[in-house]
């Protein structure tokens, strides 16, 4: 069974930053895609970034510049770097992972449980 474990978050006031980090444990393969998206209250999930195999990185417009996504291919881990955090990056990140487990034949998408992240002063 694979899991996606995430780690980081919490409260940081307006213009600090925090960091994200998110692997999958479990019988693995081959991790293809990763990234992160965020859902606030009342709003819809939308991406934050999202980094291939490859190292080709997308990112939303409202965090260009300011997030950075990267992964450790050995550690099958992927990182999110927040800096000159606003109020409206205040939501629940998720990661997500396109994951080939030993028992499968395809690649399967898993989620995080999620994690808060709260911009306030």
């Amino acid at each position: 069974q694979v899991q996606l474990v995430e780690s980081g978050g919490g409260l940081v006031q307006p213009g600090g930053s925090l960091s994200l980090s998110c692997a999958p444990s479990g019988s693995i393969r081959s991790v293809n895609d990763m990234g992160w998206y965020r859902q606030a209250p009342g709003k819809q999930r939308e991406l934050v970034a999202a980094i291939t195999s490859t190292d080709s990185i997308n990112y939303a417009d409202s965090v260009k510049g300011r997030f950075t996504i990267s992964r450790d291919n050995a550690k099958n881990t992927v990182y999110l770097q927040m800096n000159s955090l606003k109020p409206e990056d205040t939501a629940v990140y998720y990661c997500y992972a396109k994951v080939l487990g030993w028992d499968s034949v395809r690649f399967s998408e898993y989620w995080g449980q999620g994690t808060q992240v709260t911009v306030s002063s």
